[in-house]
């Protein structure tokens, strides 16, 4: 193959490159906003901080996060003995009550 024979594909290999590098910023731009909107610290290219957050409001935040992190921690801790107090109610009180029920059944036949 010889570079001659490209020439008629020259126009889409151009356009395809064109669309893969809009593609490339149009993701970036993309990527900045979501992190802007959901409140994620920018970085530059390097990996340098370009908006510090270190403000008292951010200080805050963190702390009110980690109280309610806590609070949910604990809050499941419970839930999950609840849980366990739950099944062990039903699933060894079904049992027993079920041979309970056979025991007494069993009486009532050798009794007649």
């Amino acid at each position: 193959m010889e570079p001659s024979d490209l020439v008629p594909y020259l126009g889409f290999l151009i356009g395809g490159g064109f669309i893969l590098g809009m593609a490339g910023i149009l993701a970036s731009v993309h990527n900045t906003r979501l992190r802007i909107k959901n409140g994620y610290p920018l970085q530059g290219t390097w990996g340098q901080s370009l908006k510090p957050s270190t403000d008292k409001d951010a200080v805050a935040r963190v702390t009110l996060l980690t109280q309610e992190n806590a609070q949910l921690k604990a809050e499941i801790g419970a839930m999950r003995e609840r849980l366990e107090t739950v099944e062990r109610i039903v699933t060894d009180g079904g049992y027993r009550l079920t041979h309970e029920i056979e025991r007494l059944r069993d009486k009532k036949e050798n009794v007649q």
